[in-house]
């Protein structure tokens, strides 16, 4: 099922663990809802980068977040976060293209330099960039 032209609910919810593990990794309504808005949002994103986006990680059961090691309360759980990377272009590079496009998010993380975390809110984002690295823990802005 499309939930925008580039982006299905598959795609949002597909987890090789889930798969290797024989969770289900299905939405509710609020996080199908959700994951409509998140999907508009990366329309934004690939319309701005010229790119296609690869979504790693979007949609997780409370189960999955808890078997991949996300943290309580994930975004992740509510449909609210996916976790890309797009082939042509690094990751510090998407990461700081959204930053600078004043495109509305709630959390922009920059992952071990492999993925962009990309969260929006249910209101008001909090505009939080951060990065992450190995050893390090969580660093403010893009690094």
């Amino acid at each position: 099922m499309h939930l925008s032209p580039h982006f299905t609910l598959e795609e949002l919810t597909a987890s090789e663990t889930a798969r290797r593990e024989g969770l289900t990794n299905h939405p509710g309504p609020d996080a199908l809802a959700n994951l409509r808005r998140l999907s508009q949002t990366l329309e934004q994103v690939r319309s701005l980068l010229g790119h296609p986006i690869r979504v790693n990680s979007a949609y997780r059961s409370n189960e999955l977040n808890r078997r991949v090691g996300g943290v309580s309360g994930s975004a992740h759980t509510l449909g609210l976060a996916a976790d890309i990377s797009v082939a042509a272009l690094s990751p510090l590079v998407v990461a700081q293209r959204i930053l600078d496009s004043g495109l509305a998010f709630d959390q922009l993380i920059l992952e071990f330099d492999r993925w962009v975390h990309l969260a929006i809110a249910e209101g008001a984002g909090r505009k939080q960039v951060l990065t992450v690295r190995e050893g390090t823990g969580y660093l403010p802005g893009l690094q």
